[in-house]
């Protein structure tokens, strides 16, 4: 006997077509609308609208819209059910792949999410690590490329505990892993497989490009590939910035993004350790028109009393480069300093937080500093800026000013007053502990 293909009939509401939205609307709302099938015109000119047949025993209508229980015969499928994701396809073109071979085991093995960097994807750490997979060789990684519409393919490793949290990463498929991702209009380009990019700082490379930077010399003291040096120069305008970075291969790609970007020029790039600046007085150079010193002198040269503004974009502390910050600073005028810190607070019920904090006032010890009265108009964004910081991450702040006054003190032989201008929460960085940025004035006491 032949076969044939049994003919499907789904149950459907006919209505009238000037009823036909407000009945989707309300089959939506309910979660009745079978979204496998198509709408369909059916006989009278009525609009037919699939809906569930394991949830009819749930159907009510309102009375306004009249409409009839019908059957569709072969029904015609929507657009969704031919919709494959990536992740579909990768399953199923591995699944044609090794044909009998195919296991529950190796289908945990396939990652799920990866990352995209243009033609490049980024696998997880934990996918493809059966034996099986291993044994397969080229044709593999070949077949997960094509699946993934990519032309390259690494795999995520651990990042190493070298002081400069260097990726781990093994390129599959490819000659190299120089990848290009444009962040708020700014090109970076960096090799996965020796630098990460961090995607979650988004938030406060946005707010450093909108801050008002013009003329102000920027001393960088992590400066990787350029994640905060580059928005301080193409959007905050910084006349100068002197960026310091110890991992040579982050060094290589913050070098072309300067060039990529056009403002290697307004840039000095220190390659070492900016824990070795020297407290020595020396002449400055910071403007570019200015004559550098050799590499190997640079630190102990050029980064003292430089800075009208320093960034320490560090985690999950910057405390290490606290005094180096403070000898950049300039001496006559101080400046402002962007402190890096991860800071653990406890759950605390909404309820029973304190409703504003002062997280945007000065601290005690520069309350007095110039005894001008504050706006009232100024007072009021800071409260409602403030009523979101944490009671943990206002006393963090608190104590980081109070430290940093000590070491501007120490160093300077006079008094200093520090301000807190702004706590900024970046991320979620573990439960229950957030990567915050602490906006710090610091200003020298003039004796009269």
């Amino acid at each position: 006997m032949e076969a044939r293909d049994v003919p499907i009939s789904i149950p459907a509401l006919a209505t009238e077509p000037q009823f036909a939205q407000r009945l989707r609307e309300h089959l939506e709302r309910e979660q009745l609308l079978d979204r496998c099938y198509r709408l369909q015109k059916v006989q009278g000119g009525h609009v037919a609208l699939p809906v569930l047949e394991e949830k009819l025993s749930q159907l009510w209508l309102p009375q306004e819209i009249p409409c009839d229980l019908v059957q569709i015969q072969d029904p015609v499928p929507s657009r969704r059910v031919h919709r494959q994701t990536p992740a579909q396809k990768l399953r199923e073109e591995l699944q044609q792949l090794l044909g009998e071979s195919w296991s529950e085991e190796l289908e945990r093995d396939v990652p799920h999410a990866w990352q995209r960097h243009g033609d490049l994807v980024l696998l997880s750490e934990d996918s493809f690590r059966a034996a099986q997979w291993e044994n397969m060789g080229p044709v593999l990684w070949e077949t997960v490329a094509s699946a993934l519409g990519a032309q390259r393919l690494a795999r995520q490793g651990r990042v190493l505990p070298d002081g400069m949290r260097s990726p781990s990463v093994t390129l599959l498929l490819g000659q190299d892993g120089w990848v290009e991702h444009v962040d708020n209009g700014i090109r970076y380009t960096f090799d996965v497989t020796k630098c990460m990019f961090s995607a979650g700082n988004i938030r406060e490379k946005l707010r450093v490009a909108s801050l008002p930077c013009s003329g102000e010399v920027l001393v960088d003291l992590y400066a990787g590939i350029g994640y905060f040096t580059l928005p301080f120069l193409v959007h905050a305008e910084a006349a100068f910035a002197h960026a310091c970075e110890w991992n040579g291969h982050a060094v290589e790609a913050l070098r072309r993004n300067l060039a990529l970007n056009g403002v290697q020029d307004r840039c000095h790039v220190h390659h070492g350790d900016s824990r070795q600046v020297s407290t020595a007085t020396q002449p400055q150079t910071p403007c570019p028109h200015i004559a550098s010193p050799s590499p190997s002198l640079s630190f102990q040269l050029e980064l003292q009393d430089v800075a009208d503004r320093v960034n320490l974009g560090l985690i999950p502390s910057s405390e290490e480069g606290w005094p180096v910050a403070c000898r950049v600073l300039k001496k006559s005028t101080g400046g402002v300093l962007h402190i890096h810190h991860n800071v653990e607070s406890l759950p605390v019920p909404a309820q029973s937080q304190t409703p504003v904090l002062q997280a945007e006032q000065a601290s005690p010890e520069a309350a007095n500093c110039d005894g001008e009265a504050q706006d009232p108009k100024e007072d009021r964004e800071k409260e409602t800026l403030g009523a979101r910081i944490r009671p943990e991450w206002q006393t963090w702040a608190e104590a980081t000013a109070a430290r940093i006054q000590e070491l501007l003190v120490e160093l300077h032989g006079q008094l200093w007053c520090t301000s807190i201008l702004h706590i900024e929460p970046v991320k979620s960085y573990a439960p229950h502990v957030h990567h915050l940025v602490l906006d710090l004035e610091c200003r020298p006491m003039l004796s009269t």
